[in-house]
């Protein structure tokens, strides 16, 4: 760990819970100090070795990841991690289009990225998330030609909510929060 201090924080953002849920199965896992994003500022994170931050994942935009972005060149000698959540599979050109979206430059070269499936559940919207998934369910509906998998899902969830979170999903984290 950098500097020799090996503490690590898992700081989170969870929209839905989805990502609450992964950020307490990493925190339990590595035994590391947990933080809700607006519980914590980047200086309270200084004493960490390792900090990882968790966002929901929304139209590629990873939630509250702007206060690691605005001063990353404060912490950029210690192992960063973050981890998006969305109802998405992980694509890898999907992906791309996350950490284009989110990381500077720097952080492209610095941090570790990882994406997780979380869940939807259309019911629990709130009213703008419904409008939006509304919007996108029609464009799909009005696709010309065969549906993807990922869409014919997608339209599938609209009337059965589905939770995809996996605690084995988190191992890939584990396994570099330790360096194996």
């Amino acid at each position: 760990m950098p500097n020799g201090n090996n503490k690590i924080a898992v700081v989170y953002k969870s929209k839905y819970g989805s990502t609450r849920r992964y950020a307490e199965w990493i925190a339990e896992e590595v035994n590391a100090d947990l933080f809700e994003r607006s519980q914590v500022s980047l200086d309270d994170l200084f004493k960490y070795g390792t900090i990882i931050y968790g966002g929901s994942l929304h139209a590629a935009g990873i939630m509250g990841i702007s206060f690691l972005k605005k001063d990353f060149d404060s912490i950029k000698d210690k192992k960063v991690i973050v981890f998006s959540v969305g109802a998405s599979p992980a694509h890898p050109e999907a992906l791309e289009d996350v950490k284009n979206s989110n990381f500077t430059d720097q952080m492209k070269e610095r941090v570790h990225y990882f994406h997780l499936r979380g869940g939807f559940d259309f019911s629990k919207l709130n009213v703008i998330d419904k409008f939006l998934m509304f919007l996108m369910k029609k464009k799909i509906e009005m696709k010309k030609g065969e549906l993807s998998g990922d869409e014919k899902g997608m339209l599938e969830c609209f009337d059965h909510p589905a939770d995809w979170t996996d605690k084995e999903a988190i191992m890939p984290i584990i396994k570099c929060i330790s360096g194996k």
